[in-house]
């Protein structure tokens, strides 16, 4: 086993034919033409794995200073394996050559977020094992609403409710390529009810989608006048998970329930497209340590369970 650093002249292709081919636990957020976008603000510091001279496992990371996050500017991040010759064992020994190899590079701490287990095509938590063997803490840890698609649980009255009212008002559900239109509904949607903005600025949601095609969509709920009222942005994982993200709806969506209809139509979009589960993303804020009670009624309600997402932290320093 050897251990080296990313090298984006000589490894871009191996790396993302790896990622898409063998990795079990990857999605195209792993992929360069994403991980890269934003590389002015997270530098870059992945590693490689290999066995004789083939990639085994390939660590999405950056450097802020002298720790490395596995990955600040990602969802999730971890080792990313192939099922085929990673197992506990081997995980251990990548482990200890990576804290070696880390510690000589003047790296005092690592903070590493793991891809949530419904991520994974196969089993894959042997890094999990490892942190807990290195002394590794959990610094983080937010809840995911995630439904199960091949048993869901229903919409509770509520939400049921407000599905009717929304169509019985006209409102229609459809995909869309207006990120324009929706990137203002969004922005104020987050100004005026708790003072932020989307992480993403529209040029680059809109570079991503013109990138990833087949993995980003923008599903919207249109009033009969033809106005937008409500979206979501998806983020679609190799057939495993719908992810949501970018829920917003105006006051006009939030009056006729809209956002209970949009996720109707995803549920059923995403069953008959043959995804496993969907995700609706976290519900919390300072790393988890708040949760947004409201905010996950409203996910519960239509039949999201908890899925716990962590940050490990690993102090190198010392060791």
């Amino acid at each position: 086993m050897t251990i080296e650093r990313y090298n984006s002249s000589t490894m871009r292709d191996e790396w993302d034919a790896f990622v898409s081919r063998q990795a079990v636990q990857a999605s195209f957020q792993h992929l360069r033409d994403y991980m890269d976008y934003h590389s002015d603000r997270f530098p870059d510091y992945s590693l490689v794995a290999r066995e004789h001279g083939r990639i085994v496992a390939v660590l999405p990371a950056c450097r802020l200073g002298s720790e490395l996050w596995s990955h600040a500017g990602l969802t999730y991040g971890g080792w990313l394996t192939e099922a085929r010759h990673i197992d506990a064992n081997i995980m251990l020994e990548l482990w200890q050559q990576m804290t070696g190899a880390l510690q000589a590079d003047g790296i005092t701490a690592l903070h590493y977020k793991p891809a949530p287990t419904i991520y994974a095509a196969y089993p894959a938590d042997e890094d999990r094992y490892a942190l807990f063997r290195a002394g590794a803490v959990i610094e983080a840890s937010q809840v995911a609403s995630v439904i199960d698609l091949q048993r869901p649980i229903p919409y509770n009255e509520n939400m049921r409710r407000n599905a009717r009212k929304a169509l019985k008002a006209g409102i229609t559900i459809a995909p869309s390529h207006d990120y324009g239109g929706y990137w203002q509904l969004l922005s104020g949607v987050l100004a005026d009810r708790h003072g932020a903005a989307p992480v993403h600025t529209l040029a680059e949601i809109t570079m991503l989608a013109d990138r990833f095609p087949h993995n980003i969509g923008l599903l919207t709920a249109t009033d009969a006048g033809g106005s937008m009222i409500a979206g979501v942005v998806t983020y679609a994982t190799a057939g495993r998970v719908m992810r949501s993200q970018y829920i917003a709806a105006n006051d006009r969506g939030c009056d006729c329930g809209a956002l209970a209809l949009l996720f109707e139509h995803l549920i059923a979009d995403s069953i008959r497209d043959g995804y496993r589960y969907l995700d609706f993303g976290t519900s919390n804020e300072q790393g988890g340590l708040i949760l947004n009670a409201g905010l996950l009624r409203q996910k519960a309600a239509m039949g999201g369970r908890a899925v716990a997402c962590d940050c490990y932290r690993l102090s190198l320093a010392t060791r």
